[in-house]
């Protein structure tokens, strides 16, 4: 009887151990703690392997100054949900060498679109023995936009610069749509610099005073919207050719009122 007695007290847990650890298990239930976790919250982490969207801010603005042209632009974040996934990504493609387009939406998409939309203009452009007008391009992007509407999301800038009609920008939203316009704007920061755009474009902007407009509107866009950030670039087209710029940090305009 004495070692039964005895293998039983061994067996049994101390009294305290039970009463301290049930304690904590109510207290952590209580509060809404995983007592798994050791006292911890566990955090609710992004899903990573959600589409990569390009919640953003593009720009497209033609100009006459100068001999005339067009100034793309964009920032550089792709996020995940809350998830930064590439804070230096390039939004600007070339789909050859005077048309350029600004992508929106889902990086896929608009990389898919892009992709195929080069190989059928560089296909044109052996045929036509020139390069394309803007507006080819543009009307092809839009057909394969509003061809595949339900499976994408894809919203899209297209500009660029051809002999028969200098700069020209187009516009093509989520769904397609081809709209031609002076100046343009897509993306999730687009909404923050509609006035301050309305107030300053002027279509005899020379080329120096387009590129300013164009870089103060991405950084105006960068420090409203969670969805924009990183650095700036922007893509000067006119019948000279393509020049791209870069601009990080310090380079980037601050504003009075913004960090």
């Amino acid at each position: 009887f004495f070692f039964f007695f005895f293998f039983l007290m061994i067996r049994r847990p101390p009294r305290s151990t039970l009463s301290s650890s049930s304690a904590a298990s109510d207290v952590y239930k209580r509060q809404g703690i995983n007592a798994e976790y050791g006292g911890f919250k566990k955090m609710d982490m992004p899903d990573l392997n959600a589409e990569h969207s390009m919640g953003t801010t593009i720009m497209a603005v033609s100009y006459t100054g100068d001999g005339g042209g067009v100034v793309i632009g964009a920032d550089s974040r792709t996020s995940t949900g809350t998830y930064i996934a590439n804070r230096a990504s390039d939004k600007l493609t070339p789909i050859s060498d005077n048309v350029y387009v600004c992508r929106s939406g889902s990086a896929a998409d608009t990389q898919a679109l892009a992709r195929m939309v080069t190989h059928y203009i560089r296909q044109h452009e052996l045929e036509i023995g020139e390069k394309p007008e803007v507006h080819t391009v543009a009307k092809l992007f839009n057909l394969m936009n509003y061809n595949n509407k339900n499976n994408l999301m894809a919203g899209l800038i297209v500009a660029g610069w051809d002999r028969h009609s200098r700069g020209t920008v187009y516009g093509i939203p989520l769904g397609g749509g081809l709209f031609q316009q002076p100046y343009t704007l897509g993306g999730s920061g687009s909404t923050y610099i509609y006035g301050y755009c309305d107030a300053h474009f002027r279509q005899d902007m020379s080329r120096a005073e387009c590129e300013e407009f164009v870089k103060n509107g991405l950084a105006l866009a960068m420090s409203r919207d969670g969805s924009s950030g990183g650095v700036v670039r922007l893509c000067t087209i006119d019948q000279e050719g393509v020049d791209r710029k870069y601009f990080a940090g310090d380079d980037i305009p601050k504003f009075a009122g913004f960090v």
